[in-house]
């Protein structure tokens, strides 16, 4: 019978372990999170940050800009929060509308405050292992890994996707752990034949139980990253069969959510798994918090 990774009691833990970190500080550690316009899945994230920086005692700011403003508005913002002693951490909450650049406004960020690990200079600390703030997904990831006393040097590691955001970072941590990496996406080869060697099998994709026994080795440890918004009954019957829980839950809600794997072929097949919801999704507030706080801290040396 497979394990699973819960993240919800990881979580737990990391916030845990942050409190007495927080108590020695001189000031409270400040996180400072922009959201832009008013994306009901984004506005959801942000209140979760926030309230988790209350419930740690941290000061968190949230700034709202309406979904109109321009590149050159928004990167004013970010240089204020930059000149800001008392906040230690930013936060552009993506996606920024279409009009906004992107990269422009990260890449404003103050290295020292990219509590997401995406400037450029963090992601070049985090391809030859020098400290800085890493994304806090893979992070998270890692941390389950290691809690649950999985090992990962000498494993086959499988990351299936590419992002920025979690696919390339997740492939250089599990290096610097000395794992032998394989990075999939939309142009693999056989993408199946590839996943079955994998003792741990990464689904970062993004597309909903994509990844089937087809593409599991019994016994391997599967990280699902995804988490995918059913909207229609006849996918969530597909995947999940007529008369399933998830269905009923569906005729409730009107929506599910559900990983990038397969979660009955994830659970069947693997000897550790990380279900949708449960798994990852909490890790990735906790691990920003981590950034945060020890932002904070070298900043307050």
């Amino acid at each position: 019978m497979a394990q699973i990774l819960d993240g919800k009691r990881v979580r737990d833990e990391i916030l845990e372990e942050l409190k007495p970190r927080i108590a020695q500080l001189s000031r409270k550690p400040g996180l400072a999170v922009v959201l832009v316009g008013n994306d009901p899945a984004s506005e959801v994230y942000v209140g979760s940050k926030v309230k988790t920086c209350a419930e740690l005692g941290m000061v968190s700011e949230k700034l709202t800009p309406s979904a109109d403003i321009s590149t050159d508005e928004l990167l004013a913002i970010v240089q204020e929060l930059n000149a800001r002693p008392e906040i230690d951490g930013i936060l552009v909450q993506m996606p920024l509308p279409k009009h906004v650049d992107t990269q422009r406004v990260l890449d404003a960020i103050s290295p020292e405050k990219d509590v997401d690990g995406f400037h450029p200079t963090n992601v070049g600390n985090l391809s030859i292992g020098r400290p800085s703030p890493r994304p806090c997904t893979p992070s998270g990831v890692m941390e389950l890994l290691r809690r649950a006393g999985i090992p990962v040097a000498g494993k086959h590691a499988v990351v299936v996707g590419r992002s920025d955001i979690v696919g390339k970072p997740m492939a250089m941590l599990l290096l610097h752990a000395h794992a032998t990496v394989t990075v999939c996406h939309s142009r693999t080869a056989d993408l199946a034949a590839e996943c079955q060697r994998a003792d741990i099998l990464v689904g970062a994709i993004g597309r909903p139980a994509m990844l089937t026994r087809a593409h599991m080795k019994p016994g391997a440890v599967m990280i699902d990253v995804g988490i995918n918004r059913l909207d229609k009954r006849e996918d969530v019957v597909r995947i999940f069969g007529e008369g399933s829980d998830k269905v009923a839950a569906f005729d409730k809600r009107g929506s599910v959510l559900v990983g990038d794997m397969h979660p009955y072929d994830a659970a069947e097949l693997s000897s550790h798994w990380t279900p949708v919801p449960g798994g990852v999704g909490p890790l990735t507030i906790a691990m920003l918090m981590v950034n945060t706080v020890e932002a904070a801290e070298r900043r307050q040396v």
